[in-house]
């Protein structure tokens, strides 16, 4: 069905680093796509690097995708590169769209002008759903984004759709739910409460700021998640899925659980700040993602609960870890 060969942009990013070991758990050739920078973060595939190929590419430089697709020649090609942050969409919506919504059309049109018959999947998000009309949501659900960012992944959603339907393209959308792991981004939610909450579990902070602990959101373990964007490109039928765990639960709900791990109480170090509430915010996602079980044989199999203890755990380890390099010595808790 494939040639073995599999093309990733974003793979520095938390989803990117899962799938390329995924893929190369499975036989695959992996190649990934980075920007030029100044400083290069490397974190998370720095224990791949001898088994991947990376290439300099940007999904706002049409001509360097052609290149890229025309060199690599992938079977597949996974594009999880965008303006991932929210909040960031609002300070910078013009840049957001540029990477999030037409950088999709140019790593479609790059296909499309160099192998058609390359597979190609899109990263969608449940945040298209934005203020949503139903819920839970399904693949048919319409979508209401209520963020810059939202909006982008939108056009992107549909130009991956239009590109499927005009010119027979194996083009596929997973709009996935919230997925987490100890390699999210600092700036996350979730990840930021993680971490704090170890470095005030180890005296190095006192307090943990947040917006709103209110808004509902359907966390599931990101490392299953790539696992159902792989799947997606095995079909013999390309189509789009929703992929959530079905559960939805709040900020406060995840402060709980990462504190009571540590044995402290959230009461005594949580601070709402205004600053960090969305100027539209979005309140309920919830997946339907029976779509998912049925077609793909997916589901999520590991608990909120679960999900939150291992974020903090790592974090833990990591900060002790660091700890004690600046102490010279081994981190103890």
């Amino acid at each position: 069905m494939t040639s073995g060969r599999a093309l990733i942009t974003g793979i520095t990013g938390q989803d990117g680093s899962y799938l390329a070991e995924l893929l190369l758990e499975k036989g695959y050739e992996v190649h990934g796509v980075v920007r030029r920078s100044s400083t290069e973060n490397f974190e998370r595939i720095a224990h791949l690097r001898d088994k991947i190929t990376l290439h300099q590419a940007d999904l706002l430089d049409q001509i360097s995708l052609v290149s890229l697709v025309r060199d690599v020649r992938p079977g597949e090609l996974y594009n999880l590169a965008a303006q991932s942050f929210v909040p960031t969409s609002w300070v910078q919506p013009t840049l957001t769209g540029e990477f999030t919504a037409l950088g999709v059309t140019r790593v479609l049109e790059a296909l499309r002008q160099v192998d058609p018959g390359i597979r190609f999947y899109q990263a969608s998000s449940s945040e298209m759903f934005g203020k949503v009309l139903e819920t839970p949501q399904n693949e048919a659900t319409p979508f209401y984004p209520r963020s810059p960012y939202g909006v982008a992944k939108v056009y992107g959603h549909f130009i991956t759709v239009n590109y499927r339907e005009s010119y027979e393209l194996f083009a596929v959308s997973g709009i996935l739910f919230n997925h987490e792991s100890p390699r999210r981004g600092r700036e996350f939610v979730t990840r930021k409460i993680s971490e704090i909450v170890a470095r005030i579990k180890l005296g190095l902070e006192d307090e943990l700021p947040l917006g709103n602990l209110e808004a509902k959101r359907d966390w599931g373990f990101a490392p299953e998640y790539v696992d159902a964007m792989w799947r997606m490109l095995q079909q013999e039928t390309p189509a789009d899925y929703v992929i959530g765990t079905g559960e939805h639960h709040t900020p406060q709900e995840f402060v709980d659980v990462a504190f009571a791990h540590v044995g402290l109480d959230p009461a005594d170090f949580v601070r709402v700040d205004p600053a960090f509430l969305r100027p539209a915010e979005v309140e309920t996602l919830l997946a339907d993602p029976t779509k998912a079980r049925e077609e793909l044989g997916w589901s999520s199999g590991t608990s909120f609960e679960q999900l939150v203890r291992v974020m903090v755990e790592s974090d833990l380890e990591a900060q002790e870890a660091l700890q004690g390099r600046r102490r010279g010595g081994p981190g103890t808790r």
